[in-house]
């Protein structure tokens, strides 16, 4: 992303969507005149010119730099229009950048589409001080929140398929559908199922080898309804999804309950993908 810091030529300035689109930044440019690394970044599809992929090669051809100044702003009160840390974040960069003329990178999550819509509006900036493109920073940026709202979701689904089949199905049943036999019609353990048997204290190592009780234990997870903490998210401001009642198909023969929607970046998916070193991790 660019900062859009020009002199003010109006009296009253255009929109800021109207400053932001008319020259499109050029950021493979600005990343190569900053870092002199062209091989570690390649142009995103169909935006080549506004946004652009950063491998992690580059810093091994940023090794023999010396080290800079690592700077993180971070904000605990929030206020009806936010905690104010983008907002301090833009406000430093452009102060080193701009008027101090030093070498200077802002790192920034991607903004929820909830504040985007609501009173707060974007965290792109205005006028001309913002960071372009804004449509694209206060949307989509990476997509990592779609990523998380995706994913979240799935796992919500699965708790709700999961008591709705233990509901209905025998042991025998969730236990073949676990455990399929293959092409020579044998059954074995996966590595994940090894862990369960684990963490079940169960010992044995073929499927033929567990009895009745094991089986159920294997092959339930006998979820609490009532327990069940893990809500669906979205990544927009509706109050009327806050508390919500599932189940109500006929279908889902009366396994109803009550759970609601949080805001994407509430997840706990957003809290590993923050915190996280790796993919294994």
């Amino acid at each position: 992303m660019v900062f859009a810091n020009r002199h003010l030529p109006f009296p009253h300035p255009p929109p800021p969507i109207c400053i932001a689109r008319p020259k499109p930044p050029k950021v493979n440019k600005t990343f190569v005149s900053l870092t002199q690394c062209s091989e570690a970044v390649i142009p995103t599809t169909m935006t080549s010119s506004r946004k652009l992929q950063f491998f992690l090669s580059a810093f091994d051809e940023l090794q023999d730099r010396e080290d800079g100044y690592y700077v993180v702003v971070g904000g605990t009160t929030p206020t009806p229009l936010g905690k104010g840390k983008s907002t301090t974040t833009v406000c430093l960069c452009q102060a080193l950048g701009a008027y101090l003329n030093k070498k200077v990178v802002t790192c920034l999550r991607q903004p929820s589409q909830g504040p985007t819509f609501g009173i707060k509006g974007g965290a792109s900036g205005g006028g001309y001080s913002q960071v372009i493109p804004m449509d694209e920073f206060n949307l989509h940026l990476t997509s990592d929140i779609h990523a998380i709202t995706a994913s979240n979701n799935l796992l919500a689904a699965a708790i709700d398929a999961r008591m709705f089949h233990e509901a209905f199905q025998s042991d025998m049943v969730l236990f073949n559908r676990l455990c399929r036999p293959n092409k020579e019609g044998k059954c074995s353990f996966t590595d994940i199922m090894f862990r369960r048997l684990t963490k079940l204290g169960i010992s044995k190592t073929s499927p033929e080898e567990l009895t009745p009780g094991e089986i159920r234990r294997f092959a339930r997870l006998d979820i609490v309804p009532d327990s069940i903490t893990w809500r669906r998210v979205m990544d927009v401001n509706d109050r009327f999804l806050r508390k919500i009642t599932v189940g109500q198909g006929s279908e889902e023969k009366g396994m109803t309950r009550e759970t609601g929607f949080d805001i994407s970046v509430a997840s706990e998916i957003m809290a590993v993908l923050a915190l996280t070193t790796s993919l294994g991790d």
